[in-house]
């Protein structure tokens, strides 16, 4: 992925954890590849423009609901793409849409995450992404003079 994400032009940044910048787990890389000191320096989300999820395992799990999670709470507005090879994420998709049909996420949130079977594909609509600002959530902002004021937010039940 980040070889055909790097031949159309765009750069790469892959953030390694130290503990996992051994050569035998990682092969080679294209771009930048800055090490941090533990995981949750991997979610820096100044830098980046989006997020690009491969198939993998639990790790991979956590980080595409963390990075999800943080733009339904509007801590950033970039695009999440999972690069569905052979249908992997099909099922997660499946269960996404379970989710909001069953009303545990809204609509906007499940747009959050985009996903597509080739790199080219995926480029093209993390590029054209415009976020969808979920009305619930719009009252909440993340800046330090914000954070010292109380939020009231609608906690009731939709049964």
């Amino acid at each position: 992925m980040s070889i055909a994400v790097f031949l159309e032009g765009s750069q790469v940044l892959g953030v390694v954890p130290k503990a996992l910048a051994k050569e035998d787990l990682l092969g080679k890389t294209i771009g930048e590849e800055p090490r941090v000191s533990i995981m949750s320096d991997r979610h820096n989300v100044k830098h980046v423009d989006a997020f690009i999820a491969l198939p993998g395992g639990l790790g991979t799990l956590e980080e595409i609901f963390h990075i999800s999670s943080w733009a339904q709470l509007h801590i950033h507005h970039k695009p999440i793409g999972l690069l569905d090879v052979n249908g992997f994420y099909d099922k997660l998709l499946s269960f996404l849409d379970q989710v909001m049909e069953q009303k545990f996420l809204t609509s906007s949130a499940r747009q959050i995450i985009i996903s597509a079977t080739t790199a080219k594909q995926l480029i093209d609509q993390l590029q054209s992404f415009i976020p969808i600002i979920d009305p619930s959530m719009s009252r909440i902002h993340w800046s330090t003079k914000e954070s010292r004021k109380k939020l009231s937010l609608d906690l009731s039940i939709h049964l």
